[in-house]
């Protein structure tokens, strides 16, 4: 691990007004399929039964081409403060926040995909300064993940969890973490459970909404809920809402075309996913605001990092080694209309210490952006049991 202040540069985002014009003009010019042939009748989540429904693509690219302001989410991130460093010869990005509290603990929070540092904007303050003085406070540290965002691209294989996990405890000794706590979801928290696994000298705890559970468990014993999540996971990747996980893990150079050339197929393809992973009725706007959709989308089309980002689920999916054990405490949280649900009975056996397990009443897989203010308590409560576990 490297010392303190090695190698790390502050970084603003500045995209071309080239580029935005560019950007502007394609979405002008884009070619748009007929509308899905679903029941015209088809209300809330049947209406997306083919996929995004061609009257909410059309209002939402009339938006992005004529109100949506990208840089006032480049002034945003210039706020939280940005950086990059380079570890293992990859340029990675980062926000990163201290505290003004002596208090305050290291956390680094990792997003994963379709998402991005945006997952974490609406957060961040809250958890650096909180504005109830008796709440905890971190130093916080936001990367964005190799081929994600402002990190570099990926040119060799080999960037996959472990790898990016060894990175992070990289990064955080640079800023002069040597201890941290950790949290993540998606792709964040299959990290988050590397680096929990692999390097508990570093890491103090960690919270995550992810939990994947040693393989060839029984379901004798769960209850009649627990079994239901069971089948629910396994269908989704097993039918044909796994889908795009297939795609991007057997072929994402092939997907990448579309994500990197078409602003309209990289729009879809991303919407698609905040849709049917949010606990809403019908449209994710229902919970998260369309310029955050747009702050998300917007930065994979400025860096053109749509195949790159998909590159993940080729170098990890179900890479996650079945003896990996943490041993560290453990805040784990799942949320009723995630993609992947593991019952607590199965997830003690990865996670050895769990210190506090929740299942609140509502939320989704992007609960930083659905309820930011619940997210917010959940962390901190979460963090709170693992800090307390440790001291005692």
């Amino acid at each position: 691990m490297s010392g303190p202040g090695s190698d790390v540069r502050p970084f603003e985002a500045r995209a071309s007004d080239a580029d935005l014009e560019d950007l502007r003009v394609r979405l002008g010019a884009a070619r748009l399929p007929e509308a899905e042939t679903v029941d015209a009748a088809a209300s809330g989540r049947g209406r997306w039964e083919q996929g995004v429904p061609l009257a909410d693509l059309v209002d939402l690219v009339e938006h992005w081409r004529t109100a949506y302001d990208w840089r006032a989410f480049e002034a945003r991130l210039d706020r939280i403060g940005q950086f990059r460093t380079v570890i293992y010869g990859l340029g990675i990005h980062f926000l990163h926040r201290r505290s003004s509290r002596s208090d305050a603990t290291p956390l680094i929070l990792t997003h994963g995909w379709p998402g991005s540092v945006v997952e974490f904007v609406d957060v961040i303050d809250e958890l650096v300064e909180p504005a109830d003085p008796r709440a905890p406070a971190f130093h916080v540290v936001a990367p964005s993940l190799p081929g994600f965002g402002h990190s570099d691209r990926p040119t060799t294989t080999g960037w996959g969890t472990e790898k990016i996990a060894a990175a992070w405890v990289e990064l955080m000794g640079r800023l002069g973490y040597d201890r941290f706590l950790a949290h993540g979801g998606d792709w964040g928290g299959n990290i988050t459970t590397v680096l929990a696994g692999r390097f508990p000298e570093y890491v103090l705890g960690i919270h995550t909404t992810f939990a994947d559970a040693p393989p060839g468990l029984t379901t004798d014993g769960l209850t009649e809920l627990e079994r239901r999540w069971t089948e629910e996971t396994c269908d989704f990747y097993a039918g044909p809402r796994g889908a795009y996980a297939k795609q991007q893990a057997t072929r994402p150079q092939t997907i990448g075309y579309s994500l990197v050339d078409s602003p309209v197929g990289l729009l879809a393809w991303i919407l698609d996913k905040f849709a049917e992973w949010s606990d809403t009725d019908d449209s994710p706007f229902e919970t998260i605001s369309t310029d955050r959709v747009l702050d998300d989308v917007t930065l994979y089309w400025l860096t053109r990092t749509g195949a790159s980002a998909a590159r993940i689920y080729y170098e990890s999916h179900s890479s996650l080694d079945p003896e990996l054990r943490v041993e560290v405490p453990s805040a784990i949280t799942m949320y009723p209309r995630d993609i992947e649900k593991c019952p607590r009975p199965w997830a003690q056996e990865r996670y050895r210490q769990i210190v506090r397990w929740r299942e609140p009443a509502h939320g989704g897989h992007f609960p930083s952006l659905e309820l930011p203010g619940f997210f917010v308590k959940d962390l901190r409560d979460g963090l709170t049991a693992v800090l307390d576990a440790r001291a005692d």
